[in-house]
């Protein structure tokens, strides 16, 4: 695998991330819902960056992007809808097409769950899952997340309706040293 780095999302990934969703967008909409025609632009994207941004200062969200060592972004990785007070968090990622099959999406999630463990202090992580997807259900299965509750109708998906289920992983307790 070559060499990447993931980081928090920083304002001047707006023209990358932009460049990224476009060459990407026929591929995530064979696999997820389809974002809105608007997202597709210059001021699109710098409102959608603006929000993950707002929602990370506000201890909601941290949006992450995976980038190569070239410095070209080739994925995203997010914690969000983050409850402090409950301990828990959505994990989501999507990854480049060029780049599947490389374990990058198998690293971008244990990032996050380390992330939700040591910066977040979070006690557990969900993620959904169209059925079918039999990808990202690997991925998640591979990092310990446990299959859950059937969610019919979770999304539009090439113009068809499908489902889905929850997936679920509980985190170690802060500071319990895990080899006791």
């Amino acid at each position: 695998m070559s060499t990447f780095a993931i980081r928090t999302l920083r304002p001047d990934d707006a023209a990358p991330l932009l460049a990224f969703e476009q060459a990407n967008r026929a591929w995530f909409e064979r696999h997820i819902d389809r974002r809105p025609d608007a997202f597709y632009s210059i001021d699109g994207i710098h409102a959608h960056v603006a929000q993950f941004l707002d929602e990370h200062a506000q201890g909601r969200m941290h949006p992450c992007v995976i980038v190569d060592e070239y410095g070209q972004l080739i994925g995203r990785a997010n914690l969000k809808d983050i409850d402090r007070e409950q301990g828990v968090a959505e994990v989501g990622y999507r990854i480049g097409e060029q780049q599947t099959g490389k374990g990058l999406a198998t690293a971008a999630l244990q990032y996050l769950i380390a992330l939700a463990q040591d910066e977040w202090r979070l006690a557990s992580l969900c993620a959904y899952a169209i059925d079918g997807n039999a990808a990202s259900i690997r991925v998640l299965e591979r990092c310990g997340f446990a299959q859950g509750m059937a969610v019919p109708d979770i999304a539009i998906v090439e113009g068809n309706v499908v489902d889905g289920h929850r997936f679920a992983l509980e985190l170690r307790a802060a500071g319990v040293d895990s080899a006791l």
